[in-house]
């Protein structure tokens, strides 16, 4: 099994300014290397962490106990961050990150399903208490639904053939093996297609994968969370890794750091004017450098954005 290393992991820790007394909020735990880097900065503060995923959350346990006691881990879905909060009693933290890429090991352990590289049942769901699966997702969703995962969740243009060549096989058998479900992709795509750069299956495994965690849906729900849970010039950062991901990351931050027009109106005075709540700290994203990718090449589509809020 392949270690995790956390992408981003210096830049991404400058960005939040991790100080000592502080309270940080790591919204994906994975491996815990952010976490870890957090904790060691902050003997006299507070983290508090969220993984969905039980075997993410035991591993991490282990690396943070070996630097501190002051941390809680919550195994529970980031898009609930306010409802736990609130529950716990805590107000306000001061920097919030949010690492979005699925950690090497879920990629690694053959049985979780997530690469169409290893034999394995057709699962990729992080959180195993959830009742749905990528099996589910193959054999029961329809052509139509199909089609609309593979084409909006995937970005595949072929979405339309590789879901006919999905329901056509399975009216056969049942499709239960991550290997069988590339076979049939690899069948269904054109020559052209299928000599791009790339494995021919990837945005196909994306596609079900964001279906079975609802990936899209909990960031959205965490992203209209978070910006209220951040203390005065405390910083929110995120990183993505595909283009989904980024635009919504960057429309909400967008929201958050531009004002458009005044409800004072036209006429309003200068000091009347209204200044946004959040400042925008990565004008560009922030993406690996030449040392990172030759160690990690799964940091080539990450890119980090981070805002701070406002001092009130």
């Amino acid at each position: 099994m392949g270690e995790h290393i956390s992408v981003l992991l210096r830049e991404s820790i400058d960005l939040l300014d991790v100080r000592d007394g502080g309270t940080y909020l790591d919204l994906t735990l994975g491996r815990g290397g952010h976490s870890s880097e957090i904790l060691k900065r902050i003997p006299h503060g507070r983290l508090i962490a969220f993984d969905v995923d039980g075997e993410a959350v035991a591993e991490s346990k282990k690396r943070l106990d070996a630097i501190g006691s002051n941390y809680v881990i919550y195994r529970e879905n980031f898009a609930d961050v306010g409802e736990v909060l609130l529950r716990e009693g805590i107000p306000a933290v001061d920097g919030i990150l949010m690492d979005l890429g699925v950690s090497s090991p879920q990629f690694d352990e053959a049985e979780r399903g997530f690469s169409y590289k290893e034999e394995a049942p057709l699962d990729m769901r992080m959180d195993r208490r959830n009742p749905l699966t990528a099996y589910k997702v193959v054999n029961g969703y329809d052509l139509r639904q199909l089609t609309t995962i593979f084409r909006e969740y995937g970005e595949e243009s072929e979405s339309h053939q590789i879901a006919k060549a999905i329901v056509r096989r399975r009216s056969e058998k049942p499709i239960e093996t991550t290997t069988e479900l590339s076979e049939i992709v690899l069948g269904a795509k054109s020559r052209r297609a299928r000599s791009k750069k790339g494995f021919p299956a990837k945005q196909v495994f994306q596609a079900i994968r964001i279906e079975v965690n609802d990936e899209l849906g909990n960031l959205r729900r965490a992203l209209d969370a978070i910006p209220r849970l951040v203390a005065p010039n405390g910083v929110i950062a995120v990183i993505s890794f595909h283009s989904l991901e980024d635009r919504l990351v960057k429309s909400k931050f967008r929201s958050l750091t531009v004002v458009e027009g005044s409800r004072h109106g036209p006429d309003a005075l200068p000091i009347a004017a209204e200044e946004a709540p959040f400042a925008n700290l990565t004008k560009k994203p922030i993406v690996a450098d030449a040392t990172e990718l030759t160690e990690n090449h799964r940091a080539a589509s990450a890119k980090l954005r981070a805002v701070r809020r406002r001092k009130e």
